[in-house]
């Protein structure tokens, strides 16, 4: 059988794509004709931006994980109430043999 476990590969895409872009930019910026002081203002500048932009990624990931525990508590919550509703509209059950 296949397993669905779509959003798990898209995951990996796309972290595979930022990993390479940032290591496309390390290559490029390293092999450009520009002296090593402003290479490493550049590469310092690109490190900072990467880490707000890991930052702000990694924000939207603690709000999805929020709002889907949330889905989930609240649907636990309702399948308890729809079950407590179940028991207690059935008729209470006698063993078997026992008489009414």
């Amino acid at each position: 059988m296949a397993r669905d476990n779509g959003g798990e590969a898209a995951g990996t895409v796309i972290l595979a794509f930022v990993l390479g872009a940032v290591t496309g930019a390390a290559v490029a910026l390293l092999m450009a004709p520009a002296t090593g002081e402003e290479t490493r203002r550049r590469l310092a500048d690109r490190a900072r931006e990467s880490a707000d932009r890991a930052r702000d990624v990694a924000g939207q990931g603690r709000e999805l994980w929020n709002r889907q525990r949330e889905t989930f508590a609240n649907a636990v919550e309702r399948g308890r109430d729809a079950y407590q509703q179940a028991r207690g509209a059935e008729a209470p059950r006698t063993p078997p043999g026992e008489p009414l």
